[in-house]
Order: C-alpha cells, then sequence, then structure tokens
C-alpha cells in the first residue's frame, strides 16, 4: 500500500480533522443559514444534501482551497505537489536577540519533536545581512561561472546532452542546491515535463519546498507549521521520491546558525548608533527671552520644535538664540568598530578569508586569501557536481530525458586567465602541428596559411624579411651566421606561427 492509499484510508475512516470526510462535509453542508429559507424549503434542502453526500463516491477530496476528485489523474497528480497543499502562514518579522537564538536552536535540535521553525525566522533576518549577502554571492557566483559539460559513458563530450541543462530550471537548481550550505537543509521540488522552444523535453519548474513544513530528521513534510511529524508525508517513498531531491544532510542547521552570533550584535550596533545620530547628531538649540508673554513663548517654543533644518526666528531684542554642539565624539570608535568586527568575522565564516571582499594590505597576501577562497568554491562545486550526478540525473532519467550513461563534470580546460590560455597554446602550437581552424574557431578571426618561420619581436632593426643583412646573424633558413647566431630558428614564436 502506497502513502496515496495510506492517507486515502485515513479520510474514509474520519481520522482526520472532521471539516475534512464526507460525512461531516454532508453535515455542515446540510445545515442552511438561518432565516433564508421557509420550514418546508430547509426540510427539502437537507434531504437533498444528503441524498447527494450518500451518492457521492468517497475519492473526493474537500478542503479550503477546494475539492479534488482523486479518481482523476491530473487531481491526483495536483494532491501529490505538496506545495499546493501546504498552509503557508505569514513570517513574523519580529525582534530576535541571543536569547531567542538559543531557544530556537534547542527545538530544532529537540530528537523526539523537532521543530526549526522559530529557527528560520531568526535565519530570515541573518540572510538580510547586507555584508554576508555579498560574501553568500561572491562564494555562489564563483560556482555557477565555471563552464561545465555533460560526458558520456567513453569520457567523451556529449555537445546534445548538455543542452537539457541549458535551460533555466537547472539554474535555478543550482542556486537551490548552495542554499543548503547556509540554511542547512534543502528540499527541491522538481516539475512538470515539458517541451522548449527547440521542442526538447524540459522541466516547467523547480521549486523548494518552504522548509518550515520540512522535517528533515525524519523526512516529513507537514501540512502546517508545527503539526507533528508522524502525521506528515514521507517524501523518501513512491511516488514522492521521484519529484523531490533533498541536498544537506537531515541534522545539518547550516552556516548561518553560527553567522547569527554576529549579525544579532550588528543589527542592535546600527540601531544604537542611529540613536546616537538622532540625540547627538546636531546641535540643541536654545532659546534664552526675557519675555513674560505666554503667547510669545508658546510661539518661541512651536518654532524651536518644527523647524527642521530650515530654521529662522524673528525676535525682539531681549531673545537669545543658541546651538550647543554634543561633546560625544566617541561614537566612532564604539559602533564602528563592532560593526567591523561582525563584518570581518562574517567574511572569515562565508569566504575563509576577508581580502577578497575588503580591502588588502599587499598582493602576495591577497593571492593567498584568494586560493583558500578558491579552496571553498571548489568544495562547492564538488557538492553541486555529487548532487546532479546522483539524485537529479536518474531522476530526469526516469522522467523520459535521453541522459543514460551521462554524467555531470567541470570543464577545467576553459577556465583559464587569458595569460595562461596564452601560455597554453603556445606551448602546444611550439611543440605540435596545430590546425588553424582551432584559432580561427576560438577567436572567430580568419586564418591563412601557416607561416614557415616567425621573427624575434625583440630583434633590433627587424624589418619582418628574415634577412638581416651581410652578418648573417638571422637567416631565413635557420642557418647559423658570421658570430655563431642562429635567430632565425623555428619556433621563437610559434603561437604566431
Amino acid at each position: 500500500m502506497n502513502i496515496l492509499d495510506k492517507f486515502l484510508d485515513r479520510f474514509r475512516s474520519g481520522s482526520q480533522e472532521p471539516s475534512q470526510t464526507v460525512a461531516n462535509w454532508s453535515r455542515e453542508a446540510a445545515s442552511p443559514a438561518p432565516l433564508s429559507y421557509g420550514v418546508e424549503a430547509e426540510a427539502e434542502i437537507r434531504k437533498e444534501t444528503a441524498l447527494r453526500a450518500e451518492h457521492e463516491p468517497d475519492l473526493i477530496l474537500h478542503t479550503k482551497h477546494g475539492d479534488l476528485n482523486l479518481a482523476r489523474p491530473e487531481d491526483k497528480q495536483k494532491f501529490r505537489r505538496m506545495v499546493v497543499a501546504l498552509q503557508r502562514s505569514t513570517d513574523a518579522l519580529t525582534r530576535k536577540d541571543l536569547g531567542e537564538w538559543r531557544r530556537a536552536w534547542q527545538l530544532a535540535i529537540n530528537v523526539d519533536y523537532p521543530n526549526r521553525a522559530p529557527l528560520y525566522d531568526i535565519y530570515r533576518d541573518v540572510d538580510a545581512d547586507l555584508h554576508l549577502s555579498g560574501c553568500i554571492e561572491q562564494r555562489r557566483e564563483f560556482v555557477l561561472a565555471k563552464s561545465f559539460k555533460i560526458v558520456g559513458t567513453d569520457g567523451k563530450e556529449n555537445t546534445d546532452a548538455r543542452h537539457y541543462f541549458d535551460q533555466e530550471w537547472f539554474k535555478d537548481y543550482c542556486e537551490l542546491a548552495l542554499e543548503s550550505i547556509w540554511w542547512g537543509h534543502s528540499l527541491i521540488e522538481l516539475g512538470e515535463t515539458t517541451t522548449d522552444s527547440c521542442g526538447c523535453i524540459s522541466l516547467s519548474s523547480v521549486e523548494i519546498v518552504p522548509r518550515k513544513h520540512v522535517i528533515p530528521e525524519y523526512h516529513r513534510i507537514v501540512i502546517s507549521v508545527g503539526d507533528d511529524w508522524s502525521t506528515g508525508i514521507d517524501y523518501r517513498e513512491k511516488p514522492y521520491s521521484d519529484n523531490y531531491i533533498e541536498i544537506g544532510k537531515p541534522d545539518s542547521l547550516g552556516k548561518y546558525l553560527k553567522a547569527a552570533i554576529q549579525t544579532i550584535p550588528k543589527k542592535h550596533a546600527l540601531a544604537f548608533w542611529d540613536n546616537f545620530a538622532e540625540i547627538f547628531g546636531m546641535p540643541m538649540r536654545v532659546a534664552r527671552t526675557t519675555t513674560r508673554d505666554k503667547e510669545e513663548w508658546n510661539r518661541l517654543q512651536s518654532i524651536m520644535k518644527n523647524s527642521g533644518s530650515n530654521l529662522s526666528i524673528i525676535t525682539g531684542m531681549d531673545t537669545e538664540v543658541q546651538f550647543v554642539e554634543s561633546g560625544k565624539g566617541d561614537a566612532f570608535n564604539v559602533y564602528d568598530k563592532r560593526i567591523d568586527r561582525a563584518n570581518s568575522e562574517l567574511s572569515k565564516l562565508a569566504i575563509g578569508q576577508t581580502m577578497t571582499i575588503e580591502d588588502g594590505s599587499s598582493l602576495s597576501q591577497s593571492e593567498t586569501h584568494l586560493k583558500i577562497f578558491m579552496n571553498l568554491v571548489n568544495s562547492d562545486a564538488r557538492m553541486l557536481r555529487d548532487s546532479v550526478n546522483n539524485k537529479l540525473i536518474p531522476r530526469l532519467i526516469r522522467m523520459g530525458f535521453p541522459l543514460e550513461g551521462c554524467r555531470f563534470e567541470y570543464d577545467e580546460a576553459i577556465d583559464y586567465t587569458p595569460e595562461q590560455q596564452v601560455a597554453y597554446e603556445t606551448m602546444i602550437s611550439d611543440r605540435f602541428e596545430v590546425d588553424p581552424s582551432y584559432f580561427a574557431e576560438k577567436y572567430n578571426m580568419p586564418v591563412g596559411r601557416r607561416l614557415s618561420s616567425m621573427p624575434r619581436p625583440d630583434d633590433p632593426g627587424d624589418d619582418g624579411s628574415g634577412d638581416d643583412g651581410p652578418d648573417g646573424n638571422n637567416s631565413a633558413d635557420g642557418k647559423e651566421g658570421a658570430d655563431g647566431k642562429n635567430s632565425g630558428k623555428k619556433g621563437q614564436n610559434a603561437f604566431f606561427d
């Protein structure tokens, strides 16, 4: 018996909420609106409703979102897509402090009834940190910028298979998979199969199952946030397992757990600094007057309160207005240093160092920090590659994609810097005969016949003819001249041969 049959049995037996069963639906429907009809009309309505409930098939699922006839394939598929049935609630954007962070952490690691919803509310605030977002964006974009290829069983690139991955849904899948590093776990739902503009099979969408509804420790999806995990759907069993891919370990809480230690005090420091600026940022306005006229007092007080930046006043000779500057000048050392410290700690957590996103002191130190950063990028890339090969491609094959024997690999040969690429091509062309079509296709430039030799560009007085005169220092045939030099040797600049 599969999960769908078990779920239907619970509806038929009345173990679900009373309002979701057919019998209770009949009783609710049989209750007419008060004072809407006469007594005889109400009796007819009750009788007709009861007869309809008796003859109605028990495969009709009544929800507040509408009726689903589970005998119809399209409604059954809609029922299986749990994202449609989830009762989403508005996320509370309330102030989170370290005490709430500790309590939310304790709830998330509860063995019997794990609940990550409060922790995810804190993660939402952590995700809004600008400096941390920049670090995550830098790390993610480096991974997504890596060139990839689809290879067959023979190890050769399959250009036709690559077309199935040059789609928007695959880019969304990669981004959602990389999010699991920070959130701890991502449950990805594959959409329906469709065709792209070329007529090839594709996916309609790739979506993330709302994390608050997922209990990864018990691989369950619950309908409402806070429900017991035992009432949820096991997404590792058929038929759900073909449409759901989980990325990340079930007990992982992600790097946002550690980042919250810095983002919460940083947010408070920014708020305190704003309060400081509001109190001490502008000079205090003091008005002294000898008048005892009540109306003059009120007028002067209203001007001082409501003048804003456009302060102008007309008073008598006995009224004096002063601006008293604040003597508090250490806010920079108090607040800004704390914010810098938080940013530095977040950089070390997210990208392993600070110089690739902040100011560096020297080139050698920056190169060392870049190597540390690239180690993290390569680690993320390997995680993404393994998820595509071990989880995504097998499910795509079952959905009808012609990818048997194909694997996802990164094309490291293309990811050279321009200087590295020139050195690589020079080394190859210096030792082997290279087909001119390689340079013509790669650089989109016309290439003529290959020259037999090329003069050294640093020889003085070289006119490109290969003959430097009677001294014979550079003969076109490559033989030594009178002084024993052989500057016409083939291969001095073979990249341009």
